[in-house]
């Protein structure tokens, strides 16, 4: 049996906050995967006003590890400890543009640089609209130094019958880019107009 997977999972302040809730539940249910868990001050007000007083702490249970964003000297900061890949979710336009230009001066930044220079996936999936070209300039460079820009978007397509399938497709689709067979999760597909027919 090979190693768990551990993989770092950032909550920043943006709205959004159950897609990050979704990815971790996902994720902690994978006996193979563990979850490094990483909340901004500004997550923690939007997961209370969001979802409820009770989505925090539900969350550090389930976490492997839950790191304090204030601690720049945790595991995760260092490019010598083994994760395999970040996700953001939802990811800030202020926590995209300090990833963007290297401004390190929390834990979840650091971690998501850790990522990058160490060649690891990081998937952002950046919550805003409408953009400004700051807004753009900052995706073009974080995509430039290796990040994956995955806006949190529905894919009505596949005919989601309510916001939970929403969030919980969009979960599962942040999962899955991070390339890694033993974490991916099952999520619904397009299978083509000709699916089904013979």
């Amino acid at each position: 049996m090979s190693e768990r997977h551990g993989v770092v999972v950032g909550i920043s302040g943006a709205s959004g906050a159950a897609i990050g809730v979704r990815i971790v539940e996902h994720l902690a249910q994978n006996p193979r995967c563990a979850v490094h868990l990483v909340v901004s001050p500004a997550a923690e007000r939007t997961l209370a006003e969001e979802i409820g007083t009770t989505a925090l702490p539900r969350l550090r249970a389930l976490a492997f590890r839950d790191h304090a964003p204030s601690d720049v000297g945790a595991s995760i900061a260092s490019g010598s400890f083994p994760v395999s890949g970040m996700i953001v979710a939802p990811c800030s336009i202020r926590t995209l543009s300090a990833i963007a230009w290297g401004q390190l001066d929390n834990l979840l930044v650091r971690a998501a640089d850790v990522q990058l220079k160490e060649r690891r996936r990081l998937v952002l999936l950046v919550r805003e609209s409408p953009l400004h070209l700051g807004h753009l300039r900052a995706m073009v460079q974080a995509t430039e130094i290796g990040a994956i820009i995955a806006p949190p978007l529905p894919a009505f397509y596949l005919k989601p019958q309510s916001l939970s399938d929403v969030v919980d497709q969009i979960a599962c689709r942040a999962i899955n880019l991070l390339g890694l067979p033993d974490v991916a999760v099952p999520a619904q597909q397009w299978h083509g107009e000709d699916a089904g027919r013979t």
